[in-house]
């Protein structure tokens, strides 16, 4: 049983308002919010929490924890770790391990392996093949986050190209439907370009001409045209380009049947990136233009990108200093997102309140979260104390990453993350991961 609470005098954040109150955690959930403020609550830990923001926990829809079968590049109990070190109290994770997520038996013993190992709140993804439709249309809509499938190589050879293959699970997905969009042919023709003006050394700028804009509009654009005609709850992962964004209505997220994620690495980074930072920087999509970047910023604003993720996708620093054609795309970055979001809120570039919104409130409400994601009575005490002025620099001393490395490393921020709460159980705290912990599997309205 989790401790009972109460949480004095934070900035509350939620909802699109900001109001001091108290607030009292019993049995797991939020008891009582009180702008008044609460006398006393017997037995109850104290925090005391003046000049501090109290934000709901971050709901990540895209990790990959690369267990079973690569973990030595991550896993379960260190992904869940950093999560909570950064605020992130639920994830979804990827099926492209090995082996891939592809019957249901696995997909189940990927959730035994959480219930065992995992700080945070977790599901996972179902993977799709080409040849696995009837194991896809079994997934539970109600114990299962969605479906994945990649529509332009990645990470693992999931990749469908078969267009009848495309129409039938286009029609037939019974949930939402999460893509990696990317033309291959597209990619390898501009791939074969570079190893012919390079050899093997090809320099790692030339990464997003590679993967490019077009290799994206292709595939997305493709993809958003196929879901309309099938009528398909279609989720497109990591925009990373100004011309896929028209594909996307703005506003609220009710009622969309096409969606948008932008991950946090394409609203910070742009392709200068490369030349200080080289392959720690090389994901796929690729990192673009600055016009890019400021264009998913201001798709963000408006509504076209309906969530902010990481696509956390960690590497030994070994393989990523390979040549380029042999070194994988991600990086770890699920210990950082909640800071560097509010880093660019300090910027300007959005309000906390839209940081808010698109990394706790909008995932929750996407993917039919029914009681997390809010900071209202009754749902679980998934919660994230932070301090907007405690200014900290990334070093390796405190990184929760398997791999042992961060993009962000030697980066300023001013917010920090003091305290993160999974279901009431206090998972993080004082800089010190609370490995007991253990999450829940999460549940949707659907």
């Amino acid at each position: 049983m989790s401790a009972t609470t109460l949480i004095r005098s934070a900035l509350v954040v939620n909802e699109g308002r900001s109001v001091q109150a108290d607030v009292l955690l019993r049995g797991g959930r939020i008891d009582r919010i009180a702008p008044e403020g609460i006398g006393s609550a017997a037995g109850a830990i104290e925090v005391e929490a003046t000049g501090h923001w109290l934000l709901p926990g971050v709901i990540d829809d895209q990790v990959h924890f690369r267990e079973p079968g690569l973990t030595h590049k991550d896993d379960i109990a260190h992904g869940s770790a950093a999560a909570v070190a950064g605020g992130v109290t639920s994830f979804m994770e990827m099926p492209n391990t090995q082996p891939q997520t592809l019957p249901q038996e696995l997909l189940e013993e990927k959730y035994r392996l959480g219930a065992a190992r995992s700080v945070a709140n977790y599901s996972f993804y179902m993977g799709v093949g080409s040849t696995n439709l009837d194991e896809v249309l079994r997934t539970d809509p109600r114990t299962v986050c969605g479906l994945k499938a990649f529509l332009g190589s990645s990470t693992g050879d999931m990749v469908i190209s078969d267009e009848r293959v495309l129409d039938e699970l286009f029609r037939k997905a019974h949930l939402l439907l999460a893509i990696h969009a990317e033309d291959d042919p597209t990619i390898k023709a501009e791939l074969d370009k570079a190893l012919a003006r390079y050899g093997p050394d090809i320099p790692i700028t030339e990464h997003p001409h590679i993967r490019s804009a077009e290799a994206c509009f292709r595939s997305s654009s493709a993809a958003v045209e196929r879901a309309r005609t099938f009528g398909t709850r279609l989720h497109v992962l990591h925009i990373s380009t100004a011309r896929e964004l028209a594909l996307f209505d703005p506003g609220p997220l009710e009622g969309k049947r096409i969606t948008a994620e932008a991950c946090v690495h394409h609203l910070w980074f742009d392709d200068e990136a490369y030349r200080t930072l080289g392959a720690r920087v090389k994901w796929n999509p690729a990192i673009k233009t600055a016009a890019d970047r400021e264009a998913i910023r201001n798709a963000v604003r408006e509504g076209r990108i309906d969530v902010v993720a990481t696509d956390h996708a960690p590497h030994t620093l070994e393989e990523k200093a390979r040549p380029y054609t042999q070194c994988p795309s991600g990086g770890p970055l699920v210990q950082h997102s909640l800071v560097a979001m509010l880093e660019l809120a300090r910027q300007g570039v959005f309000t906390v309140e839209q940081v808010v919104e698109k990394l706790c409130h909008a995932p929750a409400r996407m993917f039919a979260i029914g009681d997390r994601g809010h900071i209202r009575e009754g749902y679980a005490a998934d919660l994230v104390l932070v301090d907007p002025d405690a200014p900290w620099t990334v070093d390796r001393a405190g990184l929760e990453y398997k791999c042992g490395w961060s993009p962000f490393e030697g980066q300023r921020f001013h917010a920090r993350v003091l305290r993160t709460w999974v279901n009431g159980h206090l998972a993080y705290a004082d800089g010190r991961v609370r490995h007991e912990v253990r999450g829940e599997r999460l549940r949707f309205d659907r």
